[in-house]
């Protein structure tokens, strides 16, 4: 894992400028295992919710920033500790950055996302709250498997939508989650 964090330190990322009415949010990327080859990502499924766009989907813990927020950090580690009792300040350490991201439908808040990349120092109990369904955690050499890359599909208001995804098991990982997957995934073939 030692090779993924010195990839991820040295990626330059891309942040996205502030501008009027852009509203920010952070996730938390937490990493589990020692090598590439047994190291894992954590993944919730949230709860079905009314007005959530990302109602029922999988993702990574996290949401928008607080007013009190000191930094966007400050907003993944602190939406972590909400959503699935994980302290990331006593048991995890930051080892990168990826490439904030906004949504690519019109429809979707205005909104961007920083993704904070984090090593657990520990073994964990996740305790879900009421925004996330469940967890589960999926092994990166299977997420770098060309196999695990799908196509989602489905159909709202008479059209027909397809867009780049991933398969671990049942669940389906797609639109913002798929493209902070697909960013994470590049840094750690860069770093084979």
């Amino acid at each position: 894992m030692e090779m993924l964090a010195r990839a991820l330190r040295a990626h330059s990322r891309r942040e996205e400028p502030e501008e009027e009415g852009l509203r920010w949010a952070a996730v938390a990327l937490v990493l589990r295992g020692s090598s590439l080859d047994d190291v894992e990502l954590l993944f919730i499924r949230r709860a079905v919710r009314v007005g959530d766009p990302w109602s029922g989907h999988v993702a990574f813990p996290g949401g928008r920033r607080d007013v009190g927020d000191e930094s966007l950090e400050v907003t993944a580690r602190r939406e972590t500790r909400e959503e699935l009792a994980l302290d990331l300040d006593g048991g995890a350490e930051l080892i990168g950055v990826l490439d904030d991201l906004r949504p690519r439908a019109a429809s979707l808040p205005s909104i961007a996302v920083r993704p904070f990349v984090y090593r657990l120092q520990r073994d964990v109990l996740l305790v879900p709250n009421e925004e996330v369904h469940s967890t589960f955690w999926a092994p990166v050499h299977g997420l770098m498997d060309p196999g695990s890359a799908v196509e989602h599909v489905f159909d709202r208001a008479g059209s027909r939508f397809c867009f780049p995804a991933y398969r671990v098991r049942d669940d389906i990982i797609w639109g913002m989650t798929e493209r902070i997957v697909t960013q994470l995934l590049a840094v750690a073939r860069d770093a084979v």
